[in-house]
C-alpha cells in the first residue's frame, strides 16, 4: 500500500529533512555511527546514544526522550525486551525519590552518563536497531496514519451479526470494534476496543495444531489428521482414504488434534499446560478463560458429539482415547480460552515470525508446524466458511 503525497507535502518533508539541527539528522548521524561503530575507532554505541539524548551543558541525558523516540518507532515500555532496562531505570529513580522526597514524571527522568549507559546496555541491541531505523516497518508513523484511517472508515460498517450457534456468544456486544497490529519486530499499535476480552473459538484450531505438531512431530499428528488444502470443500464428516479428517482446520480434525495433546495428563494439568503455551505465544499478554461460554458450548454441541462418535466408530482416535466426553470437554475448553485484540496480534506475529515470539524472542512453535499451519490457513479451513 503506497501512500500518496502532494507536492506540497513532499516539499515540506524535504524542508524538515534539510534542517541542520533536526531530530532526523541527529538520528541519522547516530544511526551511521552505530552501524560503523566496530568498523573504526570511535565512540561506543552507549556513548553515541548518550550524546543523542544529552541535556545541553550537563553530563546527563533524558531517558524520557529516549522512551518517547522508541515509542515513535512502535516499541512499548512494557515490551519484555526492554524490561531489563526499565527495571534498572525504576530502581535508580526510586533511590533518587527517596533522597529528594520528590516523585518525577517519567517524561522528565534524567540519568548521569554512567547510569544512562548502564541502563541502555541492558537492551542495547534492540535500542541500536531501532535508532538505526532497522525495524521491519521503517516509516512507522506514516503506517499508523494509514491504519487509523482504515479503522475509522470501517467503524461505521454495521453489516453482519454476532454468532448465535452458542447462546452465550449471542450476548456479545456487536458495537465492539478494535484493531491491533504487532509486527515481527514487535512494533505495536492499537485503536478502539482492543483490551476487551473475547473467546478465541475456532482461532484455537490453528494454535492447537501448531502446538500438537511441535510437541509430537508433524508426521505423528498426520497419522491421525490429513493435510489436504481442499479439505474444507468436503462435508465435515467425510474422512479420507486413511480414515482421517481431511485437515486440522475443521471441527472433526480439530477434535482429533486436541485429543492428541498431552493426553496422558489429567484434564486439569492438560488445560493448565495449554494455557501456559498460549501465554508464551502471546509474549505474556492477556490469555484467560470464559467458563460461561464453555458451559454454553457444551450444552449445544450435538453436531460435535455426532462427529466425535462417528470418528470413534471409524477408529480415528488413538487407542488411549476412550472417553468422548473428556475429549470434547478439552476441545470446548480450548475454544473458550479468552484473548483480546492486543494479545492475539502478538500470537499472529509469532506465526508470521516463523514460530518465534517477537516480544520475547523465544521459540514457541517449531519451524515445520509453523509453515504447515500458515499454508493451511491460507488455503482452507475457516477462510472458506
Amino acid at each position: 500500500m503506497k501512500p500518496v503525497h502532494s507536492q506540497a507535502t513532499v516539499e515540506q518533508y524535504r524542508e524538515i529533512l534539510s534542517r541542520r539541527g533536526s531530530m532526523y539528522n541527529i538520528l541519522q548521524l547516530t544511526a551511521d555511527g552505530l552501524s560503523n561503530v566496530f568498523a573504526r575507532d570511535q565512540k561506543t554505541p552507549e556513548d553515541l546514544i548518550f550524546e543523542l539524548f544529552k541535556i545541553p551543558n550537563k553530563n546527563e541525558a533524558s531517558i524520557g526522550k529516549l522512551l518517547t523516540v522508541l515509542k515513535s518507532y512502535g516499541l512499548q515500555e512494557s515490551d519484555p525486551r526492554l524490561k531489563p532496562m526499565m527495571d534498572r531505570i525504576w530502581k535508580i529513580e526510586k533511590m533518587k525519590e527517596e533522597v529528594s522526597n520528590e516523585a518525577k514524571d517519567p517524561k522528565h527522568w534524567k540519568l548521569s552518563h554512567e547510569d544512562f549507559k548502564l541502563c541502555i546496555n541492558e537492551s542495547l541491541a534492540l535500542i541500536s536497531r531501532t535508532l538505526q531505523n532497522n525495524l521491519i516497518i521503517p516509516s512507522w508513523q506514516q503506517f499508523c496514519t494509514i491504519i487509523k484511517a482504515i479503522y475509522e472508515h470501517c467503524k461505521s460498517v454495521k453489516a453482519g451479526k454476532v454468532a448465535t450457534y452458542i447462546p452465550q456468544l449471542a450476548r456479545q456486544n456487536p458495537e465492539s470494534w478494535g484493531v491491533s497490529i504487532c509486527t515481527v519486530d514487535g512494533q505495536r499499535i492499537s485503536f478502539g476496543d482492543t483490551k476487551t476480552p473475547f473467546c478465541v473459538q475456532s482461532v484455537s484450531k490453528a494454535f492447537n495444531y501448531a502446538i500438537a505438531a511441535s510437541d509430537l512431530g508433524a508426521d505423528f499428528v498426520h497419522q491421525y489428521v490429513g493435510q489436504e488444502p481442499s479439505g474444507r470443500l468436503f462435508n465435515e464428516i467425510c474422512l479420507d482414504s486413511k480414515n482421517r479428517p481431511h485437515n486440522p482446520m475443521v471441527n472433526s480434525g480439530a477434535i482429533i488434534v486436541s485429543a492428541l495433546i498431552q493426553n496422558k495428563m489429567n484434564m486439569a494439568d492438560r488445560f493448565d499446560y495449554m494455557l501456559q503455551r498460549y501465554r508464551k505465544i502471546s509474549g505474556g499478554d492477556y490469555v484467560g478463560f470464559n467458563n460461561a461460554v464453555f458451559l454454553s458450548e457444551r450444552l449445544t454441541a450435538d453436531r460435535n458429539y455426532a462427529l466425535a462418535y462417528y470418528m470413534k466408530e471409524n477408529k480415528c482416535f488413538p487407542e488411549e482415547i476412550t472417553s468422548m466426553t473428556d475429549a470434547l470437554d478439552f476441545y470446548f475448553q480450548l475454544c473458550s480460552l479468552e484473548a483480546n485484540c492486543e494479545s492475539l496480534s502478538v500470537m499472529a506475529a509469532t506465526l508470521a515470525n516463523g514460530g518465534v515470539c517477537p516480544l520475547t524472542e523465544e521459540r514457541c512453535i517449531q519451524s515445520r508446524p509453523c509453515r504447515d499451519v500458515l499454508s493451511l490457513m491460507y488455503s482452507c479451513g475457516k477462510l472458506l466458511q
